[in-house]
């Protein structure tokens, strides 16, 4: 399909800066093949049903922007995958000023050495060394990775550590936040537990590539960047039961989306611990998601065109031309959409 098909009109004062709070008094946009319905996040027992089985992205973000200097040039990088504990993928503003065995002081103890250059994306591999374990020394040197639609337009502060994590995230190891999963309380939690619906929780470590712009007029053509993901075999057999069951399976978030679909079988849902780099556009089959909680996303992006994939490109685009006319918020801290097919 061509990337321009995904593509709509966006106020800018419809991105949101801030979150609301408390977190699960956003709106939410439910979206079904019988049309629209505006309601709100605190709904949500309300929305579902009891046997219902809502899957969690439990990663948690690294403060994973950095800043050092070469020479007179300021080296901002933002780590995008780890291959080792200290070396890592990542992007690199004034990457062209970067050689291999170049090494760079981020402060606090911190200094990286690029290692090596992709070709396809332009990406460094670093070697990070420090007297400290490396993820403490990432904490103290690094800066919560807003993204570019945020960042540009305000400085990163002391609320963002707090409002750019889910409460339920402890696996660290994001770029990006599952932002689906913002919205969440643990009063919410508990009244979903109390309404009869089952949680459970997988890890997709996001990369920063989620917020790479799709640079070609073909999805045929676009490259994913790979993303580590890991689902237990408890989890699996948890969510086989509910499909066996007929039991309803909700991806809270397109980053539980894609993990549950790269672990699909004949067999169905089985143990996964590896790399996905799985693109889902329009006419993809989805084995295992069921319905999709998801924040509202930007046009042309690659997260647009999975929703589109679920609900279809039309009823997609009239839900989105819905949430600018009624003054919904996009983004990673906006309002949410329960897309049910």
């Amino acid at each position: 399909m061509r990337v321009s098909d995904f593509d709509f009109d966006l106020p800018t004062e419809r991105i949101a800066l801030r979150p609301v709070s408390p977190r699960d008094a956003s709106r939410l946009l439910m979206v079904t093949q019988g049309g629209l319905a505006d309601k709100m996040f605190a709904d949500l027992p309300k929305l579902l049903r009891a046997g219902d089985l809502l899957v969690f992205n439990d990663t948690r973000v690294l403060p994973a922007q950095l800043a050092g200097m070469k020479f007179n040039a300021k080296i901002r990088v933002t780590l995008h995958k780890r291959i080792e504990p200290r070396r890592w993928w990542s992007f690199v503003k004034n990457a062209k000023r970067l050689k291999p065995d170049d090494r760079v002081d981020f402060g606090h103890g911190l200094t990286g050495v690029a290692e090596a250059r992709d070709p396809r994306d332009g990406s460094i591999l670093w070697h990070f060394e420090s007297a400290l374990p490396i993820e403490e020394a990432l904490m103290a040197a690094g800066q919560m990775p807003l993204p570019p639609y945020i960042s540009s337009k305000r400085n990163v502060d002391a609320q963002d550590l707090d409002d750019y994590q889910t409460v339920f995230g402890d696996k660290l190891g994001a770029v990006a936040a599952p932002t689906a999963g913002l919205h969440f309380t643990p009063e919410l939690l508990a009244a979903l537990d109390a309404a009869g619906i089952e949680r459970r929780t997988v890890t997709l470590h996001v990369g920063a590539g989620t917020f790479q712009p799709v640079k070609v007029d073909d999805t045929d053509q676009h490259m994913m960047h790979a993303e580590w993901g890991q689902i237990d075999a408890a989890t699996a057999a948890a969510i086989r039961a509910a499909k066996d069951e007929g039991r309803r399976v909700i991806a809270v978030g397109t980053t539980s989306a894609r993990l549950l679909e790269s672990a699909w079988t004949p067999e169905g849902v089985q143990a996964f611990s590896a790399d996905t780099r799985i693109f889902i556009t329009p006419g993809f089959r989805f084995a295992v998601v069921d319905g999709l909680l998801t924040n509202f996303h930007l046009p042309k992006s690659t997260l647009f065109m999975l929703v589109s994939a679920l609900m279809g490109l039309d009823t997609m685009k009239a839900a989105y031309a819905h949430a600018v006319a009624n003054d919904y918020r996009f983004y990673s801290y906006g309002d949410a959409s329960l897309l049910l097919p």
